[in-house]
């Protein structure tokens, strides 16, 4: 297995600009004053130590919170007040820290789910179950087999989601996603559980994103995986923004190390 080779992400548009994000729970400050740019085609990766606000701003912005103060911009158009499935039709999906699947159905019917947003059938036709109906439903049930295979779960279609291995069930929910077609793909900590094995085949599966077009957000404590993987790192510390760079750029910045104890990412 080899380390995915980053693009050079100056190169590429703007998919995403976030501008002064604030977010205060009571008397904590769970995010303060950060701003970045995902450029399109990159993966971009947010590190910092536990409790450093990650999570919190992916909630941020996916519209599970709101901002107290800021902005989200994708591809041009404000995000900073719609919900959140109102986010995931203009292009935003995610997955989550704790695998969130619909365990009593199988792997592909959780893909399917995924589809909420790009059926293209009148509404009166989940009545009558037309042929346009059934078009739309072969169309879906097509790509979500082609979702999974490219997650490694062809050989898991009709198995219960709550009978797959940890690691399958990651990458389920990461399919789940996909079927949204984003543009940005946030995804929070996917390593986290995993075996190596499973890191490898993480990897691989984030170069074919990559190279599908797919624009990643990645927040993950495996430090491995994010130098190898991503294009640019922020690091964030205590809700705050501590330095942002390429992964060697990082690697050296004694800020940064300091953040993790003295040496995590030497």
């Amino acid at each position: 297995m080899t380390a995915v080779s980053p693009g050079d992400p100056h190169r590429m548009g703007l998919l995403l600009c976030v501008r002064g994000l604030h977010k205060r729970f009571g008397g904590v400050q769970a995010v303060h004053d950060i701003s970045f740019d995902i450029p399109e085609g990159a993966v971009f990766a947010i590190i910092g130590p536990n409790g450093a606000g990650k999570s919190t701003l992916l909630n941020l912005l996916s519209g599970i919170y709101r901002p107290d103060s800021g902005s989200i911009v994708l591809d041009g158009v404000d995000l900073t007040k719609l919900s959140a499935h109102r986010r995931v039709r203009h292009g935003m999906a995610r997955t989550f820290q704790k695998v969130r699947l619909f365990k009593h159905i199988s792997a592909i019917d959780n893909v399917l789910a995924g589809f909420h947003t790009r059926h293209d059938i009148p509404i009166w036709q989940y009545l009558v179950h037309g042929p346009p109906w059934r078009r739309d439903r072969e169309r879906c049930r097509d790509e979500a087999r082609r979702l999974l295979a490219s997650m490694g779960l062809e050989r898991r279609a009709c198995r219960l989601a709550g009978s797959l291995s940890y690691g399958e069930q990651r990458m389920l929910e990461i399919a789940r996603a996909l079927a949204t077609a984003p543009r940005l793909l946030m995804v929070d900590e996917p390593a986290a559980g995993l075996n190596a094995a499973e890191v490898e085949a993480l990897l691989d599966r984030v170069g074919v994103l990559r190279r599908n077009g797919t624009t990643i957000c990645l927040v993950e404590h495996n430090m491995d995986l994010v130098m190898r993987v991503a294009d640019r790192i922020m690091v964030i510390n205590y809700g705050q923004f501590l330095f942002e760079g390429a992964p060697a750029e990082v690697q050296r910045h004694a800020g940064v190390n300091a953040a993790y104890l003295g040496g995590q990412l030497a």
